[in-house]
């Protein structure tokens, strides 16, 4: 795997380590529903980790089936693209990565488009910087859409697909122009998936100071003909002294290719609201939310300043409110994956922080702005929660670490009724 990649497995090892907070005011939290966790599915119970180990991206569900992929394991010890049945257990991996330049340490949550699998690897393929893969859930059949890395066409792509008018669209964390160091500064791009044949949209920090932002490594959103996403780096507020961080929300017109910034995070005195925007955003009836990893009114022992934030943002406007700031430790700190919405209440999770100081799933109320926990991960070998899913009322998710063997697990939450 490249050396110089920033990845979010990479930067998940940073921000876990960034664990105490500095409580310099209380925050009021609200008493969550009550909600029960069911291990579904613990990695590396099989010999040598055959089945997989370490998932870090999140599930998506195909008719009553999770479909997921691990950072690890399998048979090459590459990562695995699995299946899971949430009734019985039972898992079944379709395919081990590492082989033939088939991609390797898949990051991405897979996308299904008409019955077949789409994702990306971080690392692989032709030129050993992370491809776009098909999969037949039928047969495990992969196939490479395309290979990064050659030219300036992208590289490292860890960023879950999205599919608008027939084409892929993703981002890579690397890549592009190549002012940010040997890895390059990211890009926006589109595959057709059916030639391959891949176009970049844009490539970050096309002007001064990386305004348009630096490093996107989160998913893309699409809403009335715009592309949405979020950069780690750059942006107006972020100078040669800023902490590391700051990012951007920016917009692609699909029909003219256009970027625009629509919000530069650290635009208030210590970042009050938000630096660092790991996840994607998503759009609810219009306006966009979102996380920051760090910033917010709370201060945390570690640079950049605060413990992270959820936000709204007003595209049209570029207006951003900060709807929850984190940091009394239970309410948990550090958030980092998407957020998801289920009937007005958006859930996520965060890396640090809740009872057991290993991370929180927590909900917020849109009527209202409340945040309450409704978990917090365990306190031994458990970290990195990702992204949750909503099915028929169940929240599913997975950890890269814990379980019954310390390596990942897939896992469900359900409200007491």
């Amino acid at each position: 795997m490249p050396s110089g990649m920033k990845m979010r497995a990479v930067t998940v090892v940073l921000l876990a380590g960034m664990l105490a907070c500095v409580f310099l005011l209380p925050v009021s939290t609200a008493k969550a529903a009550t909600f029960n966790e069911t291990v579904i599915y613990s990695f590396c119970s099989q010999p040598n980790c055959t089945d997989g180990a370490s998932p870090v991206a999140s599930l998506i569900d195909v008719n009553g089936v999770l479909y997921g992929t691990t950072g690890g394991g399998g048979a090459y010890n590459l990562g695995t693209a699995f299946a899971l049945d949430p009734d019985t257990g039972a898992e079944t991996v379709l395919h081990a990565f590492g082989r033939h330049k088939d991609g390797a340490a898949p990051a991405a949550r897979l996308l299904n488009v008409n019955g077949t699998l789409y994702g990306t690897t971080i690392s692989g393929g032709a030129y050993r910087w992370g491809t776009v893969f098909s999969l037949d859930p039928a047969t495990g059949a992969e196939t490479i859409v395309h290979s990064f890395g050659k030219g300036l066409d992208g590289a490292l792509p860890a960023a879950n697909l999205i599919e608008v008018n027939g084409l892929l669209y993703g981002t890579t964390g690397g890549g592009g122009n190549t002012g940010c160091g040997l890895d390059g500064c990211g890009t926006v791009f589109s595959v057709d998936p059916a030639t391959g044949v891949e176009n970049v949209l844009h490539a970050f920090c096309s002007r001064a100071n990386c305004a348009d932002g630096e490093g996107p490594n989160a998913s893309l959103t699409a809403a009335k003909g715009m592309l949405y996403g979020t950069t780690g780096a750059g942006g107006a507020n972020c100078m040669s002294d800023s902490p590391p961080g700051c990012g951007v929300v920016f917009a692609i017109d699909l029909k003219s290719g256009k970027e625009a910034v629509v919000y530069s995070f650290c635009g208030q005195a210590n970042c009050a609201d938000g630096g660092y925007p790991a996840a994607g955003v998503i759009d609810v009836k219009g306006t966009l939310y979102g996380t920051t990893s760090f910033g917010g009114v709370y201060g945390c022992q570690n640079m950049p300043p605060g413990c992270g934030t959820v936000f709204a943002l007003d595209p049209g406007t570029g207006r951003e409110t900060v709807l929850h700031s984190f940091g009394s430790g239970a309410d948990g700190f550090h958030p980092y994956s998407d957020l998801i919405d289920v009937k007005g209440t958006l859930y996520g999770t965060t890396i640090s922080g809740g009872s057991q100081h290993a991370g929180a799933a927590f909900s917020l109320d849109l009527s209202t702005g409340t945040e309450a926990v409704i978990w917090s991960f365990c306190g031994t070998n458990c970290f990195d929660p990702s992204s949750l899913i909503d099915v028929d009322g169940t929240l599913y998710g997975t950890t890269a670490g814990g379980g019954d063997t310390g390596y990942g697990m897939v896992f469900a939450l359900e409200k007491e009724h």
